[in-house]
């Protein structure tokens, strides 16, 4: 997994595909985003910046820091919100010490670390499974890092695996060559990105001769040469106790578990090896200086340009004004370049972000233009734009709002212990310091009107910047489409025999030894030990539905809410519109136009977000604490007094065209998109998806009769979850909502019921310009009120529920290195259900990992799974259910989706206690009734699909 640490508005921003968590394409779930939404990217921010509203210290309040003789640094932070702890392993190696001829070695080792050590020879993501973490790695520029999430009395056992395998791990000849075939697969994920490709060129010119100019990921050319004792080397070197950092953050006691760390930890030996600095001394100064653009012509659906200026690195003085600088320009509504470039109907997006890095940094612009745009157009306006910022200078209000906006992501996007311990590794190990956000805080608060035109004309210098422009050449999409023998494979696929659960068991370290640091915190008073607490709900007189649960761990505020307003009520020749609704209902009311209703938002860092998907809107906001009547006010004057005036409909139709082009050259959405209408016939609520035409037909009066239809009290539900005082926010909401009308019964959509097919159907959309195919394979399944539901769920953990430790991960992905990621979903909504496995492959593997994994569910179905398969399962779902209601986002969006589909309100607490009541005999059962691997829909995207040389 490829993760760039570049900037703050994008924390965790270029984040491409994970080791274990490939891109998720909901089949009916898919939410169309609103553009026209005041959303803070609090979620991508880097935890750094104000302290208007907290103390700047408090970031980094409790948190202690020890260094062992050997050199490893040892960060700890007490945080007894829940009954979890976040463990993280960081290495102070990334691609900006690789060579020309080596690029991609850091990532090809973060893969082999996976593989086993001499005592564990077993594949560590099914040890990580077996003990219910949230586990994942991944690698970036100047770092690589392991990180995971457990209940707290599993701390010991995971400190126990990542100490083995900093000095054990194995990296063999014939796991190298698996997983090198993985690592291509993953790379060629990334080359079907038209957005990739143009940064990948313009980075190289940025940076000719720095390794910041190389892809993370690496190439396919390196990774194919890479041999044993290169990786092996590379790992000697740079995977010692001295060069890495170990944070933990959550439900310990310090003490104790710092005498285990030491414990475990401490006879580790430092590295015996000098280490090779990066190219740090070419960097400055060797700037590349293109006069002219850098021009792609290929294969894609948008035009692009991308404009970098170079910048130092992440301790110049200068930085914390660039920041600012950026959320002026970019970040919201009223920011210059979406007012100059998305407003003014030439581009549907412009992102950006301060790139802040050991060695050096960068300025970032991208702009993705409307369809017939000319892009050099649109680099004369975002030149001029940024020439105004300094020749005219910025207003008070901009600067204020500016830093407002950084100051809430900052807390918003520290609201769980995961993003709290990253963001103390990554200071660490990028700056030296993890109080680096401290300083960064005091000095955001300090920048001046003076700073911000000083840092535009000494770094956004016309000669100092690269440009690249991607003009997209358009090629129909092909599809090829067949009835298929499901009975006959000619492949060779007799799987070896996957490690039983005992001998995983035998390799678990002990759970025993943490007991002690448990009973020291267990009687914390802010200690949560038990279920979380159930939420209040109470119903207006139209009918609208709240429920409230008070949280003061955090001063913030997590509202989610759903309107019965989805695309299951799009018609065929209108499909789109129930997107196109949700994209304008912030596009301006009876009193307040789109910029002051954003404005209300963007000056406070709140966000408010409408998407739309199958079975409804759904609702997404966040705030401080002192913010929640802003979010409610504006929520209500939006869904009560929208207008849709015509010239922002007419700017999101635009841009709704634009982003299918895109969709129709992303081969996991075209595989989607025909999976679905394969599966669901004419006339069905889940088979219509927009088109050119569709979205071309509807009109003003069509959008206003559609909200005025749908959006409906009675259909509404909102889940709040934060800071608050629950009498004072029912006031507020039935003084807000109270009077929203209704009349008459809700709109209801009838879902027929869908047999399955006599036979399975293979289709082949081929899409030019693509390097990595995409899978769907599968068929209906079950709603959410169906009594094999938790069966099901536990079936679908062991099936596909995890790349590296389920049926089809171990064997596709581990064994036979197929695929870089390969999962099923069990998708159970309140009408209907889907069951499918998604993968991606290189062309030439496609039809071997789908012979594969048919031969698989076929197994399954007839003969079952094991009694350790199921109790694995279930502890692995009870374990991961568990740590995700300790992250506030998560908690509300379950007991909303547990309200919208019809269950008690103890659900959130029950969900744990049904599914470890699921038995071997219903988990059998349930795969002789829900897998069809006879009667399945498989749909692969993007290149031809060819033959394996090895199929006959």
């Amino acid at each position: 997994m490829l993760r760039f640490f570049i900037g703050y508005k994008y924390r965790w921003s270029l984040l491409l595909l994970s080791l274990w968590i490939i891109t998720v394409f909901l089949i009916a779930d898919q939410p169309a985003n609103s553009k026209y939404t005041a959303t803070l990217k609090s979620q991508n921010i880097k935890t750094n910046l104000i302290a208007t509203h907290i103390n700047s210290s408090t970031i980094t309040a409790n948190v202690r820091k020890t260094i062992l003789e050997n050199g490893l640094i040892v960060l700890t932070k007490e945080v007894h919100t829940a009954p979890v702890v976040s463990v993280q392993m960081w290495y102070k190696v990334g691609s900006r010490h690789e060579a020309p001829g080596v690029n991609g070695i850091a990532h090809q080792l973060e893969h082999m670390m996976f593989k086993g050590t001499k005592d564990r020879p077993v594949q560590f993501g099914r040890l990580f499974n077996a003990l219910g973490s949230d586990s994942n790695a991944f690698t970036s520029y100047d770092q690589t890092a392991y990180y995971s999430t457990i209940e707290r009395d599993k701390l010991k056992a995971l400190l126990v695996l990542e100490a083995d395998r900093m000095q054990n791990s194995l990296i063999e000849p014939e796991q190298l060559a698996s997983e090198k075939r993985v690592v291509i697969s993953e790379l060629q994920g990334y080359e079907n990105s038209p957005e990739y490709r143009l940064n990948r060129a313009v980075m190289h010119a940025v940076f000719p001769n720095h390794a910041y100019g190389l892809p993370v990921g690496g190439n396919k050319a390196d990774v194919e040469k890479f041999q044993v004792e290169q990786v092996q080397e590379y790992y000697r070197k740079f995977y010692t106790p001295d060069n890495a950092v170990l944070v933990i953050v959550g439900d310990f006691q310090t003490a104790k578990t710092l005498e285990t760390v030491k414990e475990i930890f401490g006879k580790l030996p430092k590295s015996q090896e000098s280490r090779v600095k990066s190219q740090e001394s070419t960097v400055n100064g060797q700037w590349s200086k293109l006069n002219t653009p850098i021009l792609l012509r290929e294969q894609g659906a948008a035009a692009m340009l991308q404009v970098v200026y170079p910048l130092p690195n992440l301790n110049h003085p200068d930085i914390p004004a660039l920041e600012v600088m950026d959320y002026i320009l970019t970040e919201g509504r009223n920011s210059r370049l979406y007012q100059a470039l998305v407003e003014s109907g030439l581009a549907s997006e412009v992102t950006a972000s301060v790139a802040s890095l050991r060695d050096a940094g960068w300025y970032e612009l991208l702009v993705t233009a409307d369809d017939h745009q000319d892009l050099k157009k649109i680099e004369t306006v975002l030149s001029r734009a940024i020439a105004n910022l300094a020749q005219k200078g910025v207003k008070a209000e901009e600067i204020t709002r500016a830093k407002m906006q950084v100051e809430a992501g900052v807390i918003l996007s520290n609201r769980d212990i995961t993003s709290q311990a990253m963001q103390l590794a990554n200071d660490e190990t990028t700056a030296g310091d993890y109080r680096y956000t401290e300083r960064y805080l005091t000095a955001v608060s300090q920048v001046t009107d003076a700073d911000i035109i000083n840092v535009v004309n000494k770094y956004l210098k016309p000669e100092m910047r690269v440009v690249g422009l991607f003009q997209p050449t358009e090629e129909k999409i092909t599809e090829t489409g067949k009835k298929i023998n499901l009975n006959q494979t000619t492949e060779n696929l007799a799987a070896t025999t996957p490690v039983p659960a005992s001998e995983v068991d035998k390799y678990l370290p002990s759970l025993e030894e943490t007991t002690d640091a448990i009973k020291q915190v267990s009687h914390n008073g802010s200690h949560n030990t038990s279920n979380p607490a159930l939420p209040e709900k109470f119903t207006l007189a139209n009918g609208l539905q709240v429920l409230l649960l008070p949280d003061k761990s955090t001063p913030t505020i997590t509202l989610n809410g759903h309107i019965k307003a989805g695309t299951e009520f799009d018609l065929e020749n209108q499909a789109g519109i129930a997107s196109l609704v949700a994209d304008n209902l912030m596009s301006g009311t009876k009193a307040k136009n789109a910029l002051t209703l954003a404005k209300a938002l963007e000056e406070r860092g709140a966000s408010l977000d409408f998407t739309a998907y199958r079975e409804g809107v759904r609702i997404e906001a966040d705030s401080l604490a002192a913010d929640l009547p802003i979010l409610i006010q504006t929520f209500a004057d939006a869904v009560k007094n929208s207008t849709f005036p015509k010239k922002e409909l007419e700017l999101n139709r635009q841009q709704a065209l634009t982003d299918l082009k895109q969709e129709l050259d992303d081969p996991a959405e075209v595989a989607k998109r025909i999976f679905v209408q394969s599966i669901y016939p004419k006339q069905h609520p889940l088979h219509t998806f927009p088109t050119q035409k569709s979205l071309q037909r509807i009109k003003r009066e069509d959008v206003i009769a559609f909200k005025t239809k749908y959006y409906r009290p009675d259909t509404t539900v909102l889940v709040i979850v934060g800071d608050f005082e629950p009498t004072q926010v029912r006031s507020l909401i039935q003084q807000e909502l109270g009077d929203w009308p209704v009349s008459g019964q809700p709109p209801q959509q009838q879902y027929p019921k869908v047999d399955l097919p006599d036979s399975g159907l293979s289709v082949n959309p081929v899409i030019a310009g693509k390097t990595q195919a995409i899978t769907f394979m599968g068929s209906t399944g079950i709603n959410r009120q169906d009594p094999r539901y938790y069966a099901a769920v536990v079936l679908n953990q062991i099936v596909g529920g995890d790349t590296l430790s389920s049926y089809l991960g171990a064997e596709v992905r581990d064994r036979q290195g197929l695929t870089y990621g390969i999962y099923s979903y069990l998708q159970a909504q309140k009408n209907s259900g889907t069951f499918w496995i998604e993968m991606q492959t290189s062309p030439e593997d496609s039809s071997k990992a789908i012979a594969s994994t048919r031969k698989l569910l076929q197994e399954i179905h007839q003969q079952g799974v094991t009694a350790n398969d199921v109790e694995t399962a279930k502890n692995t779902l009870i374990s991961n259910y568990k740590i995700s209601l300790a992250d506030p986002e998560e908690l509300a969006h379950t007991i909303l989706m547990n309200q919208v589909r019809g269950m008690d309100i103890t659900e959130l607490n029950s969900f744990a206690d049904l599914i470890k009541q699921v038995t071997l005999a219903q988990v059998n059962q349930a795969a002789r009734e829900l897998l069809h691997p006879d009667k399945i829909v498989v749909v692969t995207a993007g290149p031809a699909v060819v033959a394996d040389k090895n199929h006959h």
